[in-house]
């Protein structure tokens, strides 16, 4: 019978004791601002093994516990990626305090407001952080127990320098359990509200359950990491983390060279990032006949894949290397994930076509998906809805140890996030609608929030922006809603379905983005160039009702990875512009 009592930093403990002298992590040393080379011009890094990590984390745990931090605690961590993110992040599940992380690339004002809605007990973070905790500190009244990694000012409170000074002590066990808090993680806001998503150290044991068994990790590889959490994750694992030399809060601006340095410096095996990162590294790559022959195991996320990119990834790998595209969100991560070769030599044909985009099989049981009919009202009981058959597209219902309990900020989420199951099962409604096939798949269709209510029945975005994104001119589609016209005649013999949404029907339309040499340079090419993605959407049955295209310069998507197009933005655009009414778009972060 598996014990109640459990904390995810014990899995750091178990590895300091199976490999102790291991390398936990590789950081880039710098002289200045620039990297530090030896004689020969080699890279030089800090390198700390698992023993050292482990017990780095428990001096820092043992003074936090002496300053008077209990479990419960809610400490935001605002610290750069490297040695002493992760070695903090363990110390502080090691006190049983609930760490909270927010994502920096939402930018300053939206970070400051998450925090705010945290209600801080503490903040351990660079000086900058600690400044602005100062500034607003109305917003903090109850953030008393504060490090600060580097130089300590006029604020008070611990420094990571002066605890290294101290003997190594093991701290208190907190005695945390399963389904304590562990940490409060914020979604990114760019498809909504940010909110504070609980995470339990049930849902940090399971996701580390199931990426190493799913990615086949064990103790030894090599991960150059390319997201900041998954370095928490390596720590678990047994797998030592490389820390490249960039900033994680902008994957886009990698420099391929000092990126590919570090891999081969430490003959990676595996590494973790997101397309924005892998579009600037695999260009390198082909333009440079380079390959990165130890990289054997991949894994990309954090915004939609292409197929282009994974074609263009496979050429410069092993022949033997996978590359896995994971699927989840915030609130439930992993759901489920996709090998490139299937992705490839089984999906992409029928993702052309409109079928959505195939992210693969469901994780192992107790992880199960449902689809219901898309609804934008609470469900308060899963028996108060029906479940869709197979390969119907609805609303995505997920339930397993992943997926969080509840939001502890914007809470008034929960109502409508939150399905109660008759067996005390609790399913969560993560926003997306597909449906799954006959191979129990999952394709993903959209974000329920950008479906295109008609009379004719729902449009979703992804499916229908497949079709003009087939046009060789085209960079990226979005498909957007625009007002009924005033004179507008609903079809005969509606279905019950339609008419119960009637309030809600809105036009649809396409907006297009062309490729930068293909752009409309006057409105008669602009013209003629609407026309052709018109014929192309009329000759699919899921675009065919689209009368109207709008060509775009350049979309408002998200800030961090380019990739999150802001749909409700561009439905604003356009409907100014159908008025004759010209709306600046600015590369802004997503409304919410």
């Amino acid at each position: 019978m598996q014990s109640e009592y459990y904390n995810i930093a014990e899995r750091l403990t178990q590895m300091a004791k199976l490999i102790p002298n291991s390398i936990a992590i590789a950081e880039p040393l710098f002289k200045g601002k620039k990297p530090r080379r030896d004689h020969f011009g080699k890279r030089e890094y800090a390198a700390v093994t698992f023993a050292e990590l482990d017990q780095d984390s428990d001096r820092i745990a043992a003074a936090l516990q002496r300053y008077g931090v209990k479990p419960g605690m809610r400490l935001a961590l605002m610290v750069r990626q490297g040695v002493d993110f992760i070695s903090l992040v363990f110390a502080l599940f090691k006190t049983g305090a609930t760490l909270v992380l927010i994502d920096p690339g939402m930018g300053v004002k939206r970070m400051l407001a998450c925090l705010r809605d945290a209600e801080l007990d503490g903040l351990v973070g660079v000086p900058q952080a600690h400044v602005a905790r100062i500034l607003y500190r109305r917003w903090f009244p109850k953030a008393k127990y504060n490090l600060t990694v580097g130089k300590r000012c006029f604020w008070g409170g611990l420094s990571l320098a002066e605890i290294r000074t101290l003997p190594i002590v093991k701290p208190e066990d907190p005695q945390t359990k399963l389904d304590d808090p562990a940490a409060i993680i914020f979604t990114s806001g760019s498809t909504g509200v940010a909110k504070g998503v609980l995470y339990t150290y049930r849902m940090f044991k399971s996701q580390v359950e199931e990426i190493s068994k799913r990615l086949n990790i064990k103790p030894g590889g090599v991960d150059l990491v390319g997201f900041p959490f998954f370095g928490l994750f390596d720590a678990g694992m047994g797998t030592t983390a490389v820390i490249p030399d960039m900033d994680t809060t902008k994957p886009g601006n990698v420099d391929p060279v000092l990126f590919l340095e570090a891999a081969d410096d430490w003959q990676i095996t595996q590494s973790f990032g997101s397309p924005a990162l892998w579009n600037r590294v695999v260009d390198y790559c082909l333009e440079n006949n380079r390959k990165i022959e130890t990289l054997k195991r991949t894994a990309i996320a954090g915004a939609p894949v292409s197929f282009d990119l994974l074609r263009r990834f496979r050429q410069i790998l092993p022949d033997d290397a996978i590359i896995i595209t994971p699927y989840g969100a915030t609130e439930c991560l992993p759901l489920a994930a996709i090998e490139s070769r299937e992705a490839l030599e089984e999906t992409s044909e029928k993702t052309r076509v409109g079928g959505g985009i195939c992210v693969g099989k469901f994780f192992d049981k107790p992880l199960e998906g449902l689809i219901i009919p898309v609804t934008d009202s609470p469900i308060n009981k899963l028996s108060d809805i029906s479940v869709l058959p197979q390969g119907e597209i609805g609303e995505l219902l997920v339930s397993g140890p992943q997926c969080s309990p509840r939001y502890v900020t914007r809470v008034e989420a929960n109502e409508l996030a939150l399905v109660q199951g008759d067996d005390g099962r609790l399913w969560r409604r993560v926003g997306d609608v597909g449906y799954f096939d006959d191979q129990d798949r999952f394709w993903f269709c959209g974000r329920k929030s950008h479906r295109v209510e008609t009379a004719e029945g729902p449009m979703f975005s992804i499916p229908c922006e497949a079709i003009s994104n087939e046009s060789p001119k085209v960079f990226r589609s979005a498909l957007v809603s625009l007002p009924l016209p005033s004179d507008y005649a609903p079809p005969p013999n509606l279905s019950e379905r339609a008419k119960a949404f009637r309030e809600s029907w809105r036009e649809p339309a396409m907006v297009v983005e062309p490729f930068p040499n293909k752009r409309p340079e006057n409105e008669v090419e602009e013209e003629r160039f609407c026309a052709e993605i018109l014929e192309m959407l009329h000759k699919s049955p899921l675009t065919k009702s689209i009368k109207r295209v709008f060509v775009c310069e350049k979309f408002p998507v998200d800030v961090r990875h380019n990739a999150k197009i802001n749909r409700e933005l561009l439905s604003e655009w356009a409907s100014a512009k159908l008025q004759g009414k010209t709306t600046p778009l600015v590369n802004a972060p997503i409304k919410g």
